[in-house]
């Protein structure tokens, strides 16, 4: 396994732009510091556990249906496609006013949020299963990943303002580089490279 790109993978997608984050954005924007910390909690704790679920919902698939981790690789693959088309015809960060965060709804959101949901179904047959099998090894790495996902959301939290601005400023930039990022990760995801 190449932990550089499974980290490197592991962080840009969880810092990407997505409902979480815009979420912690808004929250700092709108709220401030301490309401975006109980939302980035929540959101991390919950993580953490929908990480641990894709272990075990992950190992006992693999050893029933062999072709599950083929199958979860397209899936993957095409969501992040899907990501990258949405990042790149992106005009402008969602503010909301509305929208407030809390340690329950960044907690509850991270339960019906697709980028999670897939990443977190994805990242153990495409990066793990293959060279892991121990499920304390599999524990830990769920583990590291919840720590890079909380060190994501802080991300947005701590450098909310400077990266509104700067988004703003150089956003269609930001963006592209983002997509071709998200394009480049489904590719490797997908595993087509092992067929050419």
């Amino acid at each position: 396994m190449n932990l550089t790109f499974f980290l490197t993978y592991c962080l840009l997608i969880t810092i990407a732009p997505g409902p979480t984050n815009i979420i912690i954005l808004s929250t700092v924007h709108n709220n401030g510091i301490k309401k975006a910390q109980e939302f980035c909690y929540g959101a991390t704790l919950a993580f953490g556990i929908i990480l641990i679920l894709s272990v075990i919902l992950n190992s006992f698939l693999s050893s029933i249906l062999p072709n599950t981790l083929f199958i979860m690789q397209i899936i993957g693959s095409l969501y992040m496609l899907y990501l990258a088309y949405q990042i790149f015809n992106m005009e402008k960060l969602s503010t909301d006013k509305e929208e407030s965060g809390s340690f329950k709804i960044g907690f509850l959101l991270q339960f019906i949020n697709p980028k999670v949901i897939i990443f977190s179904l994805t990242v153990f047959p495409s990066f793990l299963l293959p060279y892991y099998n121990s499920i304390y090894q599999l524990i830990g790495f769920a583990f590291l990943i919840t720590i890079i996902g909380g060190i994501s959301f802080f991300s947005w939290l701590l450098f909310g303002k400077l990266l509104k601005k700067s988004l703003q400023k150089n956003q269609k930039l930001v963006n592209i580089i983002l997509a071709i990022f998200l394009v480049y990760c489904a590719f490797i995801i997908s595993g087509i490279q092992n067929y050419l």
